[in-house]
């Protein structure tokens, strides 16, 4: 519906919506799905790094970090991008910040200005040695 697949996303809905039109000013964090058609300036979290999901449409544009567990990029972008599980990047996405991601879609006409870095593990794992006996 979003342009993002259900296996990648796991909340099918949008929780709240900042419209066109609207201008927000300072950190949005957020539970759920957030769709944004308007501008926000300042960072736009979910509480938990590797859940909620973000959409930011084709008009909209963001100035701010991003840290978020699914995001979907189709407008503007400017700070950096923390996807914790996924992020996918339509054909109007433009970003300029760096970008770190566990999985990544990125379509013809997307544009990043800045470093690509793939996080190995979507979740921290905690390693402990084994006991010698």
């Amino acid at each position: 519906m979003f342009g993002f697949k259900k296996s990648n996303t796991p909340h099918n809905s949008i929780d709240s919506l900042i419209g066109a039109g609207t201008r927000v000013e300072g950190n949005v964090i957020f539970s759920g799905g957030l769709r944004v058609d308007g501008e926000v300036k300042g960072a736009i979290s979910s509480q938990n790094a590797q859940e909620g999901t973000l959409v930011i449409s084709e008009k909209a544009s963001v100035e701010g970090a991003i840290s978020v567990g699914h995001v979907v990029i189709n407008g503007t972008v400017n700070g950096p991008v923390f996807a914790g599980q996924s992020l996918e990047l339509l054909p109007a996405a433009r970003v300029t910040g760096d970008v770190e991601y566990f999985q990544i879609e990125m379509q013809q006409g997307a544009v990043i200005q800045g470093r690509l870095v793939h996080q190995i593990s979507a979740k921290t794992v905690e390693l402990k040695l084994a006991s010698s006996s």
